[in-house]
């Protein structure tokens, strides 16, 4: 029998490291820019064409490599770092891995040009699926020129699963905020397909706050900055009115090195309590700083997460370091009299008696005694029910009182509908209070189903098979994601025209994405323009959804393209039409007539798919006869 046990090919061994360190552009990218910063850059220029896949070129003015530093890079293991294991656990730099460029070049066309100051000229290496193509000497400025061409190209499986352009540029921008923000001192610039996005200069780290996500931020800043034994923290955290239900800004730093940490986040967001609406999450900027040694970078394959030797400790440093800012700005509402034009309250004398302030109460009096005067003797006036009970029903009245008693009692107006609908389970007696008038009953089923309203949030209709409720809001979302979709297909979406623009700033991501998805919106009937400066003023929005905040919905719906990681242009236009559905359909607790729910649930049934949203939520349940008999046994 012979030996099975046998060791993989270089560049079968690369391209399963590729697996683990390159999955996507944003991965490319995030090793290149770490490898500049440590090369000593001060300035980094990335260019890209088609969301990375056709082109991501990375060039920085660092300290370069010789010809010889520059083909042994691509070798796996191959570190400029580590020259012992104990280095492992000191380090300060990025890329050490030593896999990186190795796993690159397994999966993609990448060519380097490179020198170094003390040179006279650079050099120029080629390298393809791990095959080095060539080597010369070319003439180049200081420092390296990566160019990545035609990532996952020897890999058509990896290559398929790549997103839309729009979800891989999203992931590309993220990325880069993430080492803009904590490499303040180099200067970044991003231009995608011939379109500059970014050009941050040298700064700290406020400013570049500013320079990525808008000059509105810059008031909602709280700074942090706190020294121990254990940790340093610095940077900044949200005020609580800035908090967002969507999209916070947050980010952790440790020496440098972004990282996902839920333990630290619960420190910051129980801060909060209180402060912001619950749903709602604040923005921080935050980095620590610790010693190397008693953190380890290595137990995920990204470095993304980071496993701490003091992390309880850190916790309470991290929590009141963050209770310390909100308090020293008084973050947290205050009262402000306004003293303007207020009485002068005069000061109490001592020895000085204050009499407290009495109230006459004629006990005699009686509302009902004739004439208006009062006394024991007085008569209860004489009412004609039957005629009092038609006027008030002929005026549009609603609900009664008899003298007698507390009783609330229908008028025929609540019967036709209006009452009806306003069924909830805090009034239990209502639904008995219909048999005091039997020859209004029949009218319940005069025109359309019967339906009640429950809740404000649920509507039952009675069917052959038993009894059918149905959410409300959800059952209006399924048929509005009907009708956008159907408006999207035909570019027949009618708009209403806005009376004073809306003005929205956005962030240069969320601009790349809403240029992405520009059309789509066109589709459904937005109206929007472009007024530079990542500005964009909405001029009308679809018809039927008045009402609605249009900046905030749009904003929901970049956020839906940039989040959700579906490839098919299909599967992105449903999920902006649901986004628009849910904003659009009515809300929980909003009461309906009886002819809208009629009409709601006619339409909704005769949808091909009503009972689950395309959120995969159910829309409507039947609670057959038989369960509705064994409830009663």
């Amino acid at each position: 029998m012979s030996d099975i046990i046998h060791l993989l090919p270089d560049s079968v061994a690369n391209q399963i490291a590729a697996g683990e360190v390159i999955q996507r552009p944003a991965s490319v990218i995030k090793e290149l820019v770490e490898n500049a910063v440590d090369a000593g850059a001060t300035a980094i220029q990335i260019v890209l064409k088609d969301a990375g896949r056709t082109l991501i070129q990375v060039i920085d003015n660092g300290k370069g490599m010789s010809p010889t530093d520059a083909r042994l890079a691509f070798e796996r293991h191959s570190t400029s770092k580590i020259r012992k294991a104990e280095d492992l656990f000191t380090l300060h730099t990025m890329g050490f891995r030593g896999e990186a460029l190795a796993s690159i070049a397994a999966i993609a066309q990448v060519e380097l040009r490179t020198r170094r100051s003390e040179d006279e000229v650079g050099t120029c290496v080629r390298m393809a699926a791990s095959q080095c193509e060539g080597q010369e000497s070319v003439s180049t400025p200081v420092g390296s020129n990566f160019a990545v061409k035609n990532i996952f190209f020897n890999v058509p499986a990896r290559r398929k699963f790549l997103k839309s352009n729009q979800v891989e540029l999203s992931n590309i921008l993220g990325e880069f905020e993430r080492m803009a923000l904590i490499n303040t001192q180099v200067a970044f610039t991003l231009t995608h397909n011939d379109t500059e996005l970014f050009d941050l200069p040298a700064s700290n780290l406020r400013q570049r706050i500013v320079a990525l996500f808008g000059k509105s931020l810059n008031q909602q800043l709280l700074s942090l900055d706190t020294s121990t034994s254990l940790v340093r923290i610095s940077g900044y955290v949200g005020r609580p009115e800035s908090a967002r239900k969507r999209g916070a800004l947050q980010y952790f730093f440790v020496n440098g090195r972004y990282m996902r940490h839920p333990y630290f986040h619960k420190a910051v967001t129980i801060c909060y309590e209180n402060l912001v609406p619950a749903g709602e999450m604040p923005n921080y900027f935050i980095n620590l700083t610790v010693e190397p040694e008693t953190i380890d970078v290595n137990i995920h394959p990204t470095k993304s997460e980071i496993k701490f030797e003091n992390e309880q400790p850190i916790w309470q440093i991290l929590s009141a370091s963050v209770k310390e800012a909100l308090g020293k700005y008084s973050a947290a509402p205050t009262i402000d009299f306004d003293m303007e034009d207020a009485p002068e309250i005069p000061t109490a004398k001592p020895g000085t008696h204050v009499a407290p302030p009495t109230v006459q109460v004629d006990k005699s009096y009686n509302p009902f005694r004739s004439g208006g005067g009062g006394g024991a003797s007085a008569k209860r006036p004489q009412y004609d029910w039957q005629q009092l009970y038609s006027s008030f029903n002929s005026a549009g009245g609603g609900e009664s009182l008899t003298p007698d008693s507390d009783e609330v009692v229908p008028s025929k107006a609540d019967f036709s509908g209006g009452y009806v609908s306003r069924l909830s389970d805090e009034e239990p007696d209502t639904p008995q209070a219909s048999g005091i008038f039997p020859e209004f009953e029949s009218k319940l089923n005069q025109s359309g189903r019967p339906v009640l309203q429950l809740k404000g949030r649920y509507i039952a209709v009675p069917t052959a098979d038993g009894l059918m409720i149905v959410d409300q809001h959800r059952a209006h979302g399924v048929i509005l994601f009907e009708r956008f979709m159907a408006g999207i297909s035909s570019r027949e979406m009618a708009s209403q025209r806005i009376l004073f623009p809306e003005m929205m700033q956005l962030t240069v991501s969320q601009a790349a994405v809403l240029r992405e998805i520009w059309d789509d919106l066109t589709a459904l009937g937005f109206d929007l323009a472009d007024m530079g400066q990542n500005s964009y003023s909405v001029n009308a929005v679809p018809a039927g959804i008045e009402g609605v905040d249009a900046c905030d919905l749009i904003g929901q719906m970049i956020a839906t393209a940039s989040e959700k990681e579906h490839d098919a242009k299909t599967s992105l236009q449903q999920r902006i039409a649901w986004t628009l559905a849910e904003a659009a359909a009515v809300p929980v607790g909003q009461t309906l007539s009886k002819e809208e729910m009629s009409t709601m649930v006619d339409d909704l049934l005769s949808l091909k798919t009503p009972a689950y949203t395309p959120a995969g939520k159910t829309v409507f349940v039947v609670i057959s006869h038989d369960e509705l008999q064994k409830r009663f046994n």
